[in-house]
This record gives C-alpha cells, structure tokens and sequence, in this order.
C-alpha cells in the first residue's frame, strides 16, 4: 500500500486544516486507518483512528476539535482539524493498518502542519 498525505501548511491559532491521504495499491477498506503526529523531541502518537468498520478513537488531546473520516471510494482518509493550538505543531502521518486481519502496516511520508499563536 502506497499513502500519499497533504494538506498540511501554516495556520494561525484558532484556524482549521484538513489532511488527506490517498491510499494505492491494495484494498483501502480492508484496512484501518490512522493519523498520527510527532512533533520534535517527542515521540510519534497516535491522534485520531477509524476502522475498517467506521469506529473512531481520538487522543484526548484533540476530541473535540478534530474529525477523522474515509471515503473506501476515493481510497482517501481525512482529518479535519479545527480550533488548532500551537501544541498541535508537528509532522503528521498517516497510516493503514492491516494487521489484525493478516495485512500489512504501512506508513505515508508526513505532512507539517505548524500553527503559529
């Protein structure tokens, strides 16, 4: 599986984003998907996930404020985030979880999202 994430960028404090990752190579809807964010020094956690069955699980840290969706017809996963806060500064990757169903685990390459206050 292939996974292509953008739409990151620069944003003001109290300003929106959303993040798409297309996926290729395989059956998108066999997986479950997830954002995750690293910022530096940190170490990667995990921000927002959806199964293949549509259940959703957020961090804490962004419930609320944060949407995560997939469109199994577009092979494409989002992440609509709202109400940005600094501490949101940090590099985002998504990833397609095939594991608990004898797949793979693959990794897109990371989008910055950097909110100034």
């Amino acid at each position: 599986v292939q996974l292509q994430a953008s739409g990151g960028g620069l944003v003001q404090a109290e300003g929106s984003l959303r993040l798409s990752c297309a996926a290729s190579g395989a059956h998108f809807a066999s997986y479950d998907m997830g954002w995750y964010r690293q910022a530096p020094g940190k170490q990667r956690e995990l921000v927002a996930s959806i199964s293949r069955s549509i259940m959703t699980n957020y961090a804490d840290s962004v419930k609320g404020r944060f949407t995560i969706s997939r469109d199994n017809a577009k092979n494409t996963v989002y992440l609509q985030m709202n109400s940005l806060k600094p501490e949101d500064t940090a590099v985002y990757y998504c990833n397609a979880n095939g594991l608990p169903y004898g797949l793979g685990d693959f990794w897109g390459q990371g989008t910055q999202v950097t909110v100034s206050s």
